[in-house]
């Protein structure tokens, strides 16, 4: 082979290790098109009623389910109508029943035949009143209002003796699970600590037994930061499973994601606007799902110096095939560093 044919190959694949999710990522980029190429393909809204008729709209209020709280808390008039920013109100459809508690016993133990009690909470967050707004078109304010909504409802479901860990998550886009087109995002309060959560931290745990030290406080490269705030940074991370997923991390160590305060949420807003118009801007706006991976409510003191709390945004650019579920890796077509340089590079001004 000629050398001018060399210098045109494809990088080599890599496998690299996940040292928080414990697990191998295939970086394959022979498998692909140049990062910069990535786009989504056109991402229709879910089958919703349009602003008329959704029951998130402001002045339908009576049509969905109980609501929890409010922002603003205090609503200027008694009415179910009167003006809000934002609502917390039970899932219409949960999948766990808030009433099916069992007296007397854990519902996080599960019976002889592997069956535990269908208990737990299923909220929905509804960021904005108004139909077309999405996360991405709010002010740093107003994203950093939803991020204090999920924590007082985290707090509020800390209180609940069988509430184990609560998991954060929202789905943007209909390949990405939205089954309505206005924006919101959900909570669920579980009796159970869910297994990936307890391999995140067996895996941290296993990293910091080896350096010393935490493995999100280490991991803010220059190779694969995009950006960064007073409080927090975006990085893709180093074994990347899905192509331009994006973590945002606090810069102190930090555990409980409910610990954040007033001033950090508003930073924190503002950089997950950030990253979401990026994600926008350069994927065509790609469906995507977000997940805050938090610490369980009862964790031992001496977990704390390795469990760092981290928000994951993953765009839906692809399918997840027989050998990422047979095998458990993933193939990812683009280098994380490569990911990072694209979007580090996108110009939100224009």
């Amino acid at each position: 082979m000629s050398s001018s044919s060399s210098s045109s190959s494809p990088r080599l694949p890599e496998i690299r290790k996940d040292y928080v999710f414990n697990r191998y990522v295939i970086i394959s980029p022979a498998r692909s098109r140049r990062p910069s190429d990535f786009k989504s393909s056109p991402n229709p809204n879910p089958k919703s009623p349009n602003h008329n008729s959704c029951p998130f709209c402001s002045g339908r209020e009576s049509e969905c389910a109980p609501e929890i709280f409010r922002f603003p808390k205090e609503p200027p008039s008694s009415s179910s109508s009167s003006e809000w920013n934002l609502r917390v109100i039970e899932n219409l459809y949960p999948a766990l029943k808030r009433d099916a508690e069992p007296s007397g016993s854990d519902p996080g133990v599960a019976d002889g035949g592997g069956v535990l009690p269908g208990f737990g909470f299923h909220d929905v967050v509804i960021e904005t009143p108004e139909h077309g707004v999405r996360m991405s078109d709010m002010s740093a304010e107003g994203v950093g209002q939803v991020v204090e909504a999920y924590r007082e409802r985290i707090l509020q479901l800390k209180r609940v003796r069988s509430v184990k860990y609560v998991q954060v998550f929202k789905n943007h886009g209909v390949s990405a699970g939205a089954s309505m087109a206005h924006s919101h995002s959900q909570i669920m309060g579980l009796p159970i600590i869910p297994p990936t959560v307890s391999i995140r931290l067996d895996s941290m745990k296993e990293l910091y037994g080896r350096t010393g030290k935490c493995g999100l406080c280490e991991a803010r490269s220059k190779d694969i930061l995009i950006d960064e705030s007073a409080h927090f940074f975006s990085i893709v991370p180093f074994a990347a499973s899905f192509p331009f997923e994006i973590w945002i991390v606090p810069r102190d160590h930090s555990s409980f994601f409910h610990d954040i305060n007033k001033e950090e949420a508003v930073d924190f807003g503002g950089l997950l606007k950030m990253m979401l118009l990026k994600l926008s801007k350069q994927l065509n706006d790609p469906p995507f799902n977000f997940m805050i991976h938090t610490a369980p409510f009862e964790l031992p003191n001496d977990q704390l110096p390795y469990t760092h709390w981290f928000l994951q945004i993953i765009p839906q650019l692809g399918v997840v095939g027989g050998f990422e579920m047979a095998s458990g890796c993933y193939i990812n077509p683009v280098f994380p560093e490569d990911a990072a340089k694209v979007l580090s590079e996108v110009n939100l001004s224009m």
